[in-house]
């Protein structure tokens, strides 16, 4: 952080996330994106998405160009101090210690297979019904 650049906790980042004033956090450096909204080609709602919130992720996810990349040097306000972003939340799956069930042995099989079949049955029974009111109708 020796750079020169404002220096902004956290806590002041999460508070800049509207039209009016928002702001970005990508790869540790703040960027004032407000005058930007309307000229950002995925619309303002993807950047008001982003802001009061780490966005590196987010900006990195949609594969920049060099000149958006270039373009953001002129938004950077200051950087962030890194001892004030909270730690990411990351998922990490568990081992499974169970033994894995046949596909027919699954407790969801049934509910799968009268999920397709229950409507199948109340939609013949439809056709059933309607065909044996015509059948009535043309029988009188």
């Amino acid at each position: 952080m020796g750079s020169g650049e404002k220096v902004f906790v956290y806590e002041d980042l999460v508070k800049h996330k509207d039209r009016a004033d928002c702001w970005l956090l990508i790869s540790g450096k703040v960027y004032d994106v407000t005058q930007f909204l309307e000229e950002h080609p995925g619309g303002d709602e993807v950047l008001l998405a982003a802001s009061g919130k780490d966005a590196t992720d987010d900006f990195e996810d949609v594969g920049h160009s060099d000149d958006a990349r270039e373009l953001m040097k002129k938004y950077v306000i200051g950087e962030v101090d890194s001892t004030t972003v909270p730690l990411r939340k990351t998922f990490k799956p568990q081992a499974s210690t169970t033994v894995a069930q046949q596909p027919n042995d699954e407790p969801g099989y049934l509910s799968k297979i009268l999920q397709f079949l229950v409507p199948l049955l109340i939609l013949g029974f439809a056709f059933g019904l309607q065909f044996f009111r015509k059948k009535e109708k043309t029988e009188n």
